[in-house]
């Protein structure tokens, strides 16, 4: 589908209409990078540029760039730490395609940035949850920082060495403190299917919160519509955050069922927003 002119663009038209590419040269050389954070522990970033995809849920056509984080990548303990879909402008011209290579390189930095934020409140969070166990013998905290100490065995000695180094000398007794709150992300499978899924989750939620927030905005958003977008947004964060069988049939029906039923919700969303905007330019 051709994309509008640029009202800023001075280039013909005609002209502008002859230099556009075929669809299958609108895709640049994506990114494999290997990275090791400050804490140690071994990262792989892959970032692809899918070219033009006609977007099922928007009914457009769009420019899509994957990313994908793998910790401890080619070990028995690999898992994606971070997935996302970034859409841009479909606009078929060699610009857009220098464009795309830049913001891949930046998509690389800044997956980078998000891996030490990550660690950073992992490290807080196993500390907590030492400290915990420490004053209650709570077996779910130990679960959950030996779970750390299996897949991130690096981070847990430096939450170990922190909480050492900072132990004050025993005087009175310790109050009882809550762990640092559970770190609430999305668990990206490494099954492609169903990593699909997810990705695809997390695109239209976020979709939908943006129209959703404009509708407040303009006091378009009655309590019946507020309260049905609650709803499938919870459901939505439950499926994104529960981990699940790897390849697992009833896995792929969860994730399908919410995808249709947040398909759904957006599409109301998005024509109640739609029609008051061509009201107000009316």
């Amino acid at each position: 589908m051709p994309s509008p002119r640029d009202p800023g663009d001075p280039t013909p038209t005609a002209t502008r209409e002859a230099v556009l590419l075929a669809r299958e040269l609108c895709r640049v050389i994506g990114l494999n990078q290997n990275y090791t954070s400050r804490a140690g522990t071994g990262y792989h970033v892959q970032i692809e540029d899918r070219g033009p995809v006609f977007d099922d849920v928007t009914e457009s056509w769009v420019r899509r760039v994957n990313t994908i984080v793998y910790a401890n990548y080619g070990e028995p303990t690999a898992r994606i730490v971070h997935g996302r879909d970034v859409d841009f402008e479909d606009l078929r011209t060699q610009e857009h395609n220098r464009f795309i290579e830049g913001r891949i390189q930046e998509m690389a930095r800044e997956a980078r940035e998000l891996v030490e934020d990550r660690e950073a409140r992992l490290v807080e969070r196993v500390k907590g949850l030492l400290r915990h166990y420490h004053q209650t013998r709570d077996e779910a905290s130990k679960h959950e920082f030996d779970e750390v100490n299996r897949f991130f065995p690096l981070l847990f000695a430096r939450a170990w060495q922190e909480i050492k180094a900072e132990r004050p000398v025993a005087s009175e007794p310790e109050a009882v403190e809550a762990p640092v709150p559970e770190i609430d992300e999305t668990i990206y499978p490494l099954d492609p299917a169903q990593r699909e899924l997810v990705l695809e989750i997390e695109r239209v939620r976020d979709d939908l919160e943006h129209d959703l927030a404009e509708l407040k905005a303009r006091g378009a958003a009655d309590d019946i519509l507020l309260g049905a977008c609650a709803k499938i947004l919870f459901r939505a964060h439950e499926s994104l955050t529960q981990r699940a069988e790897t390849g697992s049939d009833f896995a792929s029906r969860r994730l399908e069922m919410t995808k249709n039923s947040l398909v759904r919700t957006y599409r109301q969303v998005r024509a109640r927003l739609t029609r008051l905007q061509q009201g107000t330019k009316a």
